[in-house]
C-alpha cells in the first residue's frame, strides 16, 4: 500500500480510534464527531489507499486484512508523533497512571513505590486499585499489574513473578485445636474463602482429596489481601501467597504450617498497549519494576 504525499492525516486519526474501538459510534464519542463523519472519513481513506479497511455488518464492523496490517503501525505513529511534540516543547512528563490488582498493590507497590519516584521525580504517579481487567482502549491506565497468563491481544507483557499458595494462619488460632499436624486438621477451623479454587487444589495436593468443602459458607472478601487481616485477627485460615506476607511470618503473627506450595500457573504480569511501548514513563515503570524482581530487561 502506498499514501500520495498529500495523504488524510484527520483520516488516518479516525481511522485509529475506529480501530481501537471497534466501532465507528464510539470512536466518534472520543472525536466529537458524528458517526456519519466518521464513515465520511474511513471512506476517504479507503479510496486513498484503493482498499477497504473495514468489513460492515449489521451492529458490527471488522478489520479486513489490510486494516489488520495498518491499525497497529497508524496507532504507533500517533504515538510516537505525541512523544515528539512533547519534548519538543520541553514539557515534563505527565502523571503516570497504574492499574493494580489490590492484593499487589497493598502488599507490595505501595512499600516500594518510594524508590521509583525518587528515582524520577519528575514523574507524577497515580494508583488505582481493582480485580477487574481494564480496556485500555476505554480507560486512562499507562500500565497494569494483573494476574493471568501474559496472552493479551494488543499488549505487551512482562513475567513479574510467579505465584504459589499455601494456607496460613494465626498461631493463637492453631493452638486452639492443640495445633496443626497433618493438612486435614485446617478443616477443623474455619476456612476463609472455601469456595475459592485453590483451596481444592491444595488439599488435592497435600492428600486430602475429598475436603468437603461444599457444605461451609462461600462468603468472599475479593482480595487477598482482606483475607489475610481476617486470618492475622484469627477469624480463620486462609489461602495465601507468601512472599507477601513475608513479615508476617517472620514476626510470627501468620505461620505456614506446611510445605507445601501449589500454583495453578495464574502469575503476575506487568502489560500494557503495545503500540506505547516507547512512551519514556512506560518504559521507566516497567524497566524499574523488572530490576526490582530481578527480571530481565528488553
Amino acid at each position: 500500500m502506498k499514501l500520495s504525499m498529500r495523504f488524510p492525516l484527520n483520516a488516518l486519526r479516525v481511522f485509529e480510534a475506529a480501530a481501537r474501538h471497534s466501532s465507528f459510534t464510539r470512536a466518534g464519542e472520543e472525536l466529537g464527531m458524528t458517526q456519519t463523519a466518521v464513515s465520511y472519513q474511513i471512506k476517504l481513506l479507503e479510496e486513498t489507499l484503493g482498499e477497504p479497511l473495514f468489513l460492515r455488518r449489521p451492529r458490527q464492523i471488522l478489520l479486513t486484512k489490510a486494516g489488520e496490517q495498518l491499525a497497529p503501525k497508524v496507532s504507533e505513529a500517533f504515538a510516537m508523533l505525541q512523544e515528539a511534540m512533547t519534548s519538543i516543547r520541553g514539557e515534563v512528563e505527565t502523571t503516570l497512571c497504574i492499574h493494580s490488582t489490590p492484593t499487589f498493590a497493598s502488599q507490595w507497590l505501595a512499600r516500594h513505590l518510594g524508590s521509583f519516584q525518587l528515582k524520577h521525580p519528575n514523574i507524577a504517579v497515580r494508583l488505582d486499585t481493582s480485580g477487574s481487567i481494564i480496556d485500555f482502549a476505554r480507560e486512562s491506565a499507562d500500565i497494569a499489574i494483573r494476574t493471568g497468563r501474559g496472552q493479551w491481544p494488543g499488549l505487551r507483557s512482562h513475567l513479574l513473578m510467579k505465584v504459589y499458595f499455601t494456607p496460613m494462619l494465626s498461631p493463637a488460632l492453631a493452638e486452639s485445636i492443640g495445633g496443626i499436624h497433618e493438612p486435614a486438621d485446617l478443616l477443623k477451623l474455619r476456612i476463609i474463602d472455601a469456595g475459592d479454587p485453590w483451596w481444592a487444589q491444595w488439599f488435592q495436593e497435600a492428600g486430602v482429596p475429598d475436603p468437603g468443602l461444599q457444605g461451609r459458607p462461600r462468603s468472599r472478601l475479593g482480595a487477598q489481601s482482606f483475607e489475610a487481616s481476617a486470618a492475622l485477627a484469627g477469624q480463620g485460615v486462609a489461602i495465601l501467597t507468601p512472599e507477601f506476607y513475608a513479615d508476617d511470618l517472620a514476626s510470627g503473627r501468620l505461620i505456614q504450617p506446611f510445605d507445601i506450595l501449589s500454583s495453578d500457573n495464574t502469575d503476575y504480569w506487568i502489560a500494557y498497549p503495545e503500540n506505547r511501548r516507547h512512551t519514556p514513563r512506560i518504559r521507566a515503570f516497567r524497566d524499574w519494576l523488572l530490576c526490582e524482581f530481578g527480571m530481565p530487561l528488553e
